[in-house]
């Protein structure tokens, strides 16, 4: 005798299926559009499929951001550079993030992501500060500021400026080389000792 399929399988459905038409809904229409009816429509299932995998929509958001956070370019376990390849992982975290700029409200909003994928790059980034000599609650503190400064970066990136229209607005190459040489900044005081 077979196992009872839930109804979320039985619609074959899967989690990546969900999470990629709950991304293509946020591209499209926004948060506000994306509720558990909308992406059940667009799945052509009933709303009680989807929570075969997930458990409320605060959770799929959570999950959604985590998968993003899949495309980030980690550096070699090997590598010897460690400000290197803190410079590296968070210059492509904040790539990802601007190739994503319609989630970036949803990563302010949530603080970041918590998922599997985030948590594998908090591990890492802990990793390479400790290598730098940075550990226990200065590591803490110094991977909470990296990742407020790259959220942070990209919303101002990627949002319409209020400065007045005689004013111009920098380029995305002026901004790029902006976020740079802060993460720069930061990379250097964190690593100064005490």
């Amino acid at each position: 005798m077979q196992p009872l399929r839930s109804l979320g399988q039985r619609a074959g459905l899967t989690h990546a299926r969900v999470l990629a038409a709950a991304r293509e809904l946020l591209a499209e229409s926004g948060f506000e559009a994306l509720t558990m009816r909308s992406l059940a429509l667009r799945l052509d299932v009933s709303p009680n499929a989807l929570y075969s995998h997930v458990e409320s929509k605060t959770a799929l958001i959570d999950d959604v951001l985590d998968d993003v956070l899949s495309e980030v370019k980690t550096p070699e376990s090997d590598v010897e550079d460690a400000s290197a390849g803190l410079h590296a992982i968070m210059a492509s975290t904040h790539e990802v993030l601007l190739a994503h700029a319609d989630l970036v409200p949803l990563f302010l909003a949530r603080q970041g992501a918590r998922g599997p994928n985030a948590q594998e790059l908090g591990e890492i980034v802990l990793t390479l500060l400790a290598l730098e000599g940075v550990d226990g609650p200065r590591a803490r503190e110094a991977l909470r500021v990296l990742i407020v400064y790259t959220i942070g970066f990209t919303a101002f990136a990627t949002q319409a400026p209020l400065m007045p229209m005689d004013q111009q607005q920098p380029s995305t190459g002026e901004l790029a080389m902006n976020f740079d040489s802060g993460l720069r900044w930061l990379l250097n005081g964190i690593a100064a000792p005490n």
